[in-house]
């Protein structure tokens, strides 16, 4: 059984970890192109919301939007 829990263990630690070791040794050299990821993500994230003003501005000028308090069953 401690067999198959070091095949685990050296399974994560030697594969699947690879990228993040990369990334933590890069950070001390290289913060900038360590966090492009975590850049990139928070430009979508950013992209998304603005998008999505947008809609709802659309909805809300056009008037389709329900704002009754009823308008979802779970809420009677």
């Amino acid at each position: 059984m401690k067999a198959f829990f070091e095949g685990i263990q050296w399974l994560f630690e030697t594969i699947f970890f690879v990228l993040h070791d990369f990334l933590r040794e890069l950070e001390l050299t290289h913060w900038f192109v360590a966090n492009t990821i975590n850049w990139i993500f928070m430009i979508i994230c950013a992209v998304a919301m603005v998008y999505w003003c947008k809609q709802l501005k659309i909805f809300d000028e056009k008037g389709e939007e329900n704002q009754d308090t009823t308008a979802h069953s779970f809420l009677k």
